[in-house]
C-alpha cells in the first residue's frame, strides 16, 4: 500500500505540473490527497508495529520528523524556484517527483510488519525480523505476546464501539481533530499570505522566505521532540504543547489589533506556536494514534482517526480566510487559542501514559474496567 501511495504521489506531481486547465489540476491534486491519506495512516502504524517498546515513541516521532523535513525542503525549493518566472509553480510541483520515486524504490528494502506476518501464518519470517530489531531472546517473548493477541477473532468496525475501546477511540479522534483545528496549519499553509497581506511583505519570494523560516523552526524543534517524548512521556509534552500554543495563538490575535501589526511580534508568535506544536501536539498525537489500540483493530481505528484528522485539516484550511472576514483575523486566532485550551483539558483528563509499555500491555490497560488515568497512575506507582 505504501508503494502504491508512492506511485500516486508521482502521478499527482507530474499531473499538477502539466495541466491544461484547472479541472486537470484539481484531479491531480485529488490523487495527491489519496496518496497522503494512505501514507499518513500506514507509516506511523508500520513503525509502531516493528519498534521495540523502549524507543517506539521516538521512532514514530521520526515519521513526524520526516514530515517537517519535507515541509522545510519544500519551502526552500519553492523559494529558490520562485525567482524563475511565471512558470515557476510548475517546477515546484514537478520537483516532488524526486522524493515520490525515492519512496517507491526505497520500499523494496523494507520488510513487512511482524504482526501482519503472524496474521498470515508466517511465523518464521516474523521471528527473523523481530530478531533483527530486538535480538533473538526478546523476539521469542514478543512473538508469544503477538500470538496471544491474535488469537482473538478478526475485528469489524463495530468492534471499535465495544466498551473497552470507546474511550481510546474517542481520545484519538478528538486529538486528531484538535491537532488540526487548533490552527497550526493556518501558520504553515497561510504563513506567506499573512506575511504579505497583514505584515507588509514586499513580494511573493520574500513571503515564501518567511515560510522557510517557519519550516526551519518546525524542523529544529521536532529534533528535540524525538528525545523528549521518550524522556518525559506523551502526556507531559502534549499538555505543555497545547498550553504554549494557546498563549501563542492569543498573542498572534492581539498583535493584529494594532495598526500596523508589529511584524516582529507577529512573526515571533508564529514561530513560537510552530515550536510548541512540533514539541508535542505534532508528533505525540501520531504516537498515541499508533499505540492505543489492540492489533486486531489498530488498522481500522487508525483509519478512522486519520480520516477525522484530514477532514479537520480540510475544514480549517477551507474556512480560515472566510473566518478572518467574518470575525477578523484577531477573532480567528483567539478561537484557535480557546481550542488549544480544550486540547489541554482533554489530555489532562483522558490520556494515559504509554511510555515504555508494549502494545500488548497497552491493550490490557484499556481492557480494565477502570479509567485510563487510574490505570496509568497505578502503573507509575508500581
Amino acid at each position: 500500500m505504501l508503494s502504491f501511495s508512492a506511485l500516486l504521489f508521482a502521478v499527482s506531481s507530474l499531473g499538477a505540473a502539466l495541466p491544461r486547465d484547472f479541472v486537470q489540476f484539481g484531479v491531480a491534486r485529488f490523487i495527491g490527497g489519496i496518496a497522503i491519506g494512505i501514507a499518513s495512516m500506514l507509516a506511523p502504524l508500520y513503525i509502531a508495529e516493528v519498534s521495540p517498546a523502549r524507543i517506539r515513541g521516538r521512532l514514530v516521532s521520526l515519521n513526524q520528523m520526516a514530515v517537517v523535513t519535507g515541509i522545510l525542503l519544500a519551502y526552500l525549493i519553492n523559494w529558490a524556484l520562485s525567482f524563475s518566472g511565471e512558470s515557476s509553480w510548475r517546477w515546484m510541483f514537478a520537483a516532488a517527483m524526486v522524493p515520490s520515486l525515492g519512496l517507491f524504490f526505497g520500499l523494496f528494502f523494507v520488510p513487512e510488519s511482524p504482526r501482519w506476518l503472524m496474521e498470515q501464518n508466517r511465523e518464521a519470517d516474523a521471528r527473523l525480523i523481530l530478531s533483527r530489531v530486538e535480538g533473538p531472546e526478546r523476539a521469542d517473548q514478543h512473538l508469544v505476546q503477538i500470538r496471544e493477541s491474535l488469537q482473538m477473532e478478526a475485528s469489524t468496525f463495530s468492534d471499535l464501539l465495544a466498551p473497552a475501546l470507546r474511550r481510546p477511540l474517542f481520545l484519538v479522534v478528538a486529538l486528531a481533530v484538535l491537532q488540526q483545528i487548533t490552527g497550526i496549519n493556518t501558520v504553515l499553509f497561510y504563513g506567506s499570505i499573512i506575511w504579505q497581506r497583514e505584515l507588509g511583505g514586499h513580494c511573493a519570494s520574500a513571503a515564501i522566505g518567511a515560510n522557510a523560516t517557519i519550516g526551519a523552526v518546525n524542523f529544529l524543534v521536532t529534533i528535540a521532540a524525538l528525545w523528549l517524548i521518550e524522556r518525559l512521556g506523551r502526556r507531559p509534552v502534549l499538555m505543555f504543547s497545547s498550553a504554549c500554543m494557546a498563549v501563542c495563538q492569543l498573542m498572534l490575535g492581539l498583535a493584529f489589533l494594532l495598526h500596523p501589526p508589529p511584524a516582529p511580534l507577529a512573526l515571533g508568535a508564529m514561530l513560537l506556536c510552530v515550536a510548541a506544536f512540533a514539541i508535542g501536539l505534532g508528533p505525540a498525537t501520531w504516537v498515541l494514534m499508533a499505540e492505543l489500540f489492540p492489533t486486531r483493530v489498530r488498522g481500522r481505528a487508525m483509519s478512522i482517526a486519520n480520516m477525522a484528522l484530514w477532514i479537520a485539516s480540510f475544514v480549517l484550511t477551507f474556512t480560515f480566510l472566510s473566518l478572518t472576514r467574518a470575525i477578523t483575523i484577531t477573532g480567528a486566532f483567539c478561537l484557535y487559542s480557546f481550542l488549544c485550551v480544550l486540547t489541554f483539558l482533554l489530555v489532562w483528563r483522558l490520556a494515559p501514559e504509554t511510555k515504555g509499555k508494549t502494545l500488548e500491555e497497552i491493550e490490557v490497560l484499556w481492557s480494565r474496567d477502570e479509567g485510563p488515568m487510574t490505570s496509568a497512575k497505578r502503573g507509575e506507582d508500581k
